[in-house]
């Protein structure tokens, strides 16, 4: 077959083309099958790095899910629990604190997978913060769940397990926070009045709110700190948006999948992964504190609203319910590329 100048031409454009593009910022690297019995929404991870184990709260089946990530095998099932919802690992007691919408929150003994110490909360506790210099845990509660036009953020000392105080925040519907590390503010979705409130830790007093433009439904959050950023994620639209976390100024608002839940940013890839229930995960990418661009949308599966990012090992957990054709519940593993 003889080939054309033209089509030569052609064909050295299309391969350059293809070597030109970036790779895919995320790479399916593994899955975790759950069994059937396990359906209903999922809500937040927690990944035990040195020992190998993910937890995962499984609202509707109101159990916690715990993995094996050395030999990428289900454990064991927590069962018997309310409505579990935020969950951390804290390597330093080899604890997990999880809280539970029934109206708690608890320590479960890593070791022995009992649960050690539970304080009573308000229904609806849900997300979770944590001052690891200071133990100090912070929880969600209240609001429209018991009728109460707002809500609290309860302050919990993990030492001893007793609430310190309550930090009453206008609004009944108040999704996820974000804590600097180095200084006293605290930042929390008041999703219910479309506004982020800032709090002081150290005095528990309210300092500022600012108002969310562009969309509604402000549930996700993360923080740039080095940058001075902090990110948003919509419901209604769909979208990503960028405040600057000093003046509350918006610096960029970016098309996101629908049904969102989860954000991380990825500070040494300077990555955001938005993970939606639309079922994907957006990936943006920081050009410059105040640039932003979409550069990958990764197919997961429908309601695959809950991630976790693991900047330790460079991976992107994503939970995916049970689907309506009998397809198990799973837990997909993404690596991050370079």
């Amino acid at each position: 077959m003889k080939l054309t100048i033209a089509g030569l031409i052609c064909i050295a454009g299309l391969d350059a083309a293809v070597q030109s593009q970036s790779p895919a910022p995320l790479h399916l690297v593994q899955t975790l099958t759950m069994d059937k019995s396990v359906t209903g929404r999922f809500d937040q991870m927690a990944v035990d790095i040195q020992g190998g184990r993910l937890f995962l709260t499984a609202a509707d089946h109101h159990s916690i899910q715990i993995f094996d990530l050395k030999s990428a095998k289900w454990m064991r099932s927590i069962t018997g629990l309310g409505k579990p919802a935020g969950i951390m690992y804290v390597p330093e007691t080899d604890r997990v604190l999880f809280s539970d919408g029934a109206g708690s929150n608890n320590v479960l003994d890593a070791a022995t997978y009992k649960i050690v110490g539970t304080v009573t909360l308000a229904a609806d506790a849900d997300s979770l913060g944590f001052d690891r210099d200071a133990n100090l845990l912070y929880v969600i509660n209240s609001g429209r769940d018991v009728k109460e036009m707002f809500s609290r953020l309860s302050i919990v000392d993990t030492k001893n397990q007793k609430i310190l105080g309550d930090i009453k925040i206008d609004g009944d519907r108040v999704e996820a926070m974000a804590l600097e590390k180095g200084g006293p503010r605290l930042f929390i979705n008041v999703t219910a009045l479309n506004k982020v409130a800032v709090l002081d830790r150290k005095t528990r007093q309210l300092i500022t709110t600012w108002d969310v433009p562009d969309a509604k439904e402000n549930v996700s959050m993360a923080l740039d700190e080095a940058g001075h950023k902090l990110f948003l994620a919509t419901r209604a639209p769909g979208r990503l948006i960028v405040l600057n976390s000093d003046t509350g100024k918006a610096v960029a608002s970016l098309p996101a999948a629908g049904g969102v839940d989860d954000l991380a940013y990825d500070v040494a890839h300077k990555r955001i992964y938005l993970s939606a229930g639309d079922g994907f995960v957006n990936v943006y990418q920081q050009k410059t504190p105040d640039t932003y661009e979409a550069v990958a949308q990764i197919p997961t599966g429908p309601g695959a609203r809950n991630s976790r990012f693991v900047p330790e090992q460079n991976r992107l957990y994503v939970a995916v319910p049970a689907g309506k054709d009998g397809k198990p519940a799973e837990v997909q593993i993404y690596e991050v590329s370079q």
